[in-house]
């Protein structure tokens, strides 16, 4: 368990420095990470994703908004669903969060060899199985 918690805490740490320096935290850098897995995807989705209520969403989504970071559409085929992607701005700062995790996984990947690697994807992919049945 120490090894999860000081790999999330090494694999967050950058990503936090980055959003704290624009007021922003890790439940900003949440909803910018599935913005940019699932563009367009409607509120509803986020919600889902999320695993939180609309109360607890509204708040930093409405920041990410207020920021210019994010955006919201009408659906073509119903106008009552509000649709997100990123301003330009909010593309380039998922992207750089994006790009430090990515270097860092690498690097870890590199030390611990394909072996390693494997079993930490089958590992993670079986507790997002769970989470999902849950």
């Amino acid at each position: 368990m120490e090894a999860f918690f000081f790999g999330y805490q090494a694999f967050t740490a950058k990503p936090d420095e980055m959003l704290a320096r624009r007021g922003l935290s890790r439940v900003h850098h949440r909803i910018l990470f599935f913005i940019a897995r699932y563009p367009g995807l409607s509120v509803k989705e986020l919600l889902g994703y999320l695993g939180v209520s609309k109360q607890a969403l509204n708040t930093p989504l409405r920041q990410l908004m207020e920021m210019h970071l994010v955006e919201s559409v009408a659906a073509p085929d119903d106008k009552r669903k509000r649709l997100l992607g990123f301003t330009p701005e909010g593309a380039r700062l998922e992207a750089a969060l994006r790009r430090e995790q990515v270097r860092l996984l690498e690097k870890a990947f590199a030390e611990a060899g394909d072996t390693a690697v494997q079993g930490w994807l089958a590992v993670n992919q079986a507790l997002g199985a769970m989470r999902q049945r849950e």
